[in-house]
């Protein structure tokens, strides 16, 4: 049922409560001052306390016994007991954290309901704990990719170490599931996953957020980074954080500590900070709006994430993990992809990236009326390139004001790079989606001056690469 620490200086007091709780079904251990308290609770956290205030012949009270669990362990449940009880020491317990306080003599009722409520929450945290490692477990890193394998390179070289991370991309390219696979593959994976939306918080309620607050009403009230102890905290779009905030932040993350909002103890925290913006921050360090300190500070690895126009191969992938997920989710049908819509997709443009993926398939699972593959007519047509809701090919403004051989070979040019940048540089795949033979392709590349690159993916040549003879494609299929 659940193991529980009784702390009393007296020791028929203790080992009353104990074998009542055993006859309950508890499993019980003893400690008769604050030495022997810290061992047990240092050897094996128990899943609750029920702590004498006033310890004999001690180093620590009750009281400083219960700051150092709620710092260490803020998850355990801790039952004051006192025979000297009034309302101040009830409230400096309760402020202090304590989950609950009893006056001796006690009534044994009372107690155990007392036990077996917090024992409730205690499991209930245990759950909400699990629940937060299961959103890690499925946020799941999904592509084949060249960039998408140099990401997790990157990422598996940073797991192992404690080093904080800075993760950069545009908005929606997947940045916090990269924070979250570090969290999941590191140490610190049975710790918290804590996310600071630093755009989501107003100025004036930020310190209150990250460090907590202690008010005469309502206690301790822990903050984001109390919270994270011993996990990894996550300050997402760090950017946006208040400049008086940042200065604050970079003390933390110098002392380990830090001081409640209206509170006056040190609170210590072991964390891992992990950040990621899709801003300049030297440029906002030019202008002004960060501190340079703290910049270098959460900079140690700086690791790019790539945007879903680098990894076009990877989208006919993630589609179908979003189909999944959906269908598990929320019960929306399980659909398969037609190869038109394949097409379509890898060709779109993605300004949200792998966000705006995931939105527009939920988006046709929820409207669509079939229970077939999705095809190339269902998807948005605001999102397609070059045409309208018609179908028809829209011309862009330079285009259309070119004689009809020069327009062909820029549409030709576009039309191939858009190709092969889908298949990520493989000329094979991409001589057979376009239905030409490879070699034929070759020389309409170097005919209209598209140069492929070793690494995957084309580029137009520059003027003095006009006579270079492009370098083929490595092949991957």
């Amino acid at each position: 049922m659940g193991d529980i620490l009784i702390v009393d200086d007296e020791r028929d007091i203790r080992e009353l409560i104990g074998d009542i709780l055993e006859d309950e079904g508890f499993s019980i251990r003893l400690a008769g001052n604050s030495s022997e308290a810290m061992a047990e609770i240092n050897g094996e956290p128990p899943s609750l306390i029920i702590l004498d205030i006033w310890l004999k012949d001690s180093k620590m009270d009750g009281i400083d016994i219960l700051k150092t669990v709620k710092r260490d362990n803020p998850d355990i449940p801790v039952v004051i007991i006192s025979g000297h009880g009034n309302i101040e020491i009830a409230v400096a317990a309760i402020k202090q954290g304590a989950y609950d306080f009893i006056e001796k003599p006690f009534n044994i009722d009372q107690l155990l309901v007392v036990i077996r409520r917090g024992m409730e929450t205690a499991r209930l945290r245990r759950e909400n704990h699990k629940l937060k490692r299961r959103e890690t477990e499925i946020a799941e890193m999904i592509g084949e990719s060249a960039a998408f394998k140099g990401l997790v390179g990157q990422l598996d070289k940073v797991t192992k170490s404690n080093g904080r991370v800075m993760l950069t991309g545009p908005a929606g390219c997947g940045k916090e599931v990269a924070a979250r696979y570090i969290h999941a593959h590191s140490g610190r994976a049975q710790g918290p996953f804590v996310t600071v939306n630093c755009a989501g918080v107003t100025p004036e309620t930020m310190e209150e957020v990250l460090f907590g607050r202690e008010t005469p009403d309502r206690g301790v009230e822990p903050g984001l980074l109390e919270q994270g102890h011993g996990g990894i905290v996550y300050f997402d779009e760090v950017a946006d954080m208040p400049l008086g905030t940042q200065s604050k932040i970079l003390r933390v993350l110098v002392d380990e500590q830090f001081t409640r909002v209206g509170g006056q103890d040190k609170v210590r925290v072991d964390l891992r900070v992990i950040s990621s913006t899709n801003r300049d921050l030297e440029a906002e360090i030019a202008a002004g709006r960060f501190r340079q300190e703290l910049y270098h500070r959460l900079n140690v690895v700086p690791i790019a994430v790539p945007s879903l126009e680098d990894r076009r191969e990877d989208i006919p992938d993630l589609a179908h993990h979003f189909i999944a997920q959906c269908n598990a989710t929320q019960g929306l049908p399980r659909r398969d992809l037609a190869g038109d819509a394949v097409a379509l997709l890898q060709t779109m443009v993605w300004p949200g990236n792998v966000r705006q993926l995931k939105n527009l398939i939920e988006r046709v699972l929820i409207l669509g009326d079939g229970s077939g593959p999705i095809e190339a007519h269902e998807l948005p047509q605001e999102s397609a390139p070059g045409g309208d809701a018609e179908g028809r090919v829209v011309l862009a403004g330079t285009l259309a004001t070119m004689p009809l051989r020069e327009a062909r070979e820029a549409f030709e040019r576009e039309y191939l790079l858009t190709q092969i940048n889908r298949f990520g540089g493989n000329i094979s795949r991409t001589a057979n989606f376009v239905g030409m033979e490879r070699s034929a392709l070759h020389r309409k590349l170097k005919s209209l001056g598209v140069v492929t690159s070793a690494k995957g993916g084309a580029r137009i040549a520059h003027m003095d690469e006009d006579e270079a003879e492009p370098e083929p494609a490595r092949q991957t299929a």
